[in-house]
């Protein structure tokens, strides 16, 4: 783990650069789709293990076309495992490209969070009397719990 914190910023035309270059990757590859969790679940998965087998079966299907049933369809297997060959590097760097995403968005949240505990540390132990008595209030209802609901007990007859 890092233990340097982030000091960065996004300007706003960064931001949309990287915006405008999503677009762009959501335009070049009109054919992605979006599964449902079922959908998802409900799907084959090809794994590294899987990889090989369809490309031996592509072989043997390509090599003895004769065996097949003539509602099969050689051409569309072909361009279905092109498609998935050429969008494996893709896919590699976005997995990589969305875990440092996720791992600076966590870590700079962390950092901002801990900062306002700080402050909030601080208005506690210093503000009174300072003015800052509703604010200290309005930053502790973040830690104010919430009453249990508490079963009726039943009346004695």
């Amino acid at each position: 783990m890092s233990t340097a914190p982030i000091s960065a910023a996004l300007t706003a035309t960064d931001r949309a650069a990287v915006m405008n270059a999503i677009t762009t990757i959501k335009e070049t590859l009109p054919f992605l789709i979006d599964l449902s969790v079922d959908e998802r679940k409900a799907l084959p998965k090809m794994g590294d293990k899987s990889r090989a087998f369809v490309s031996k079966a592509l072989e043997v299907a390509t090599q003895n076309p004769d065996f097949l049933p003539r509602s099969f369809d050689l051409d569309e297997m072909r361009k279905d495992v092109q498609l998935f060959e050429a969008m494996y590097p893709i896919v590699v760097a976005m997995a990589q490209l969305q875990e440092l995403l996720d791992d600076t968005y966590v870590t700079v949240g962390s950092e901002a969070y801990a900062a306002a505990l700080q402050v909030y540390t601080y208005a506690k132990a210093s503000g009174q009397g300072a003015g800052l008595d509703s604010v200290v209030d309005e930053l502790g209802q973040r830690f104010a719990r919430k009453a249990k609901k508490t079963k009726p007990q039943p009346s004695a007859v």
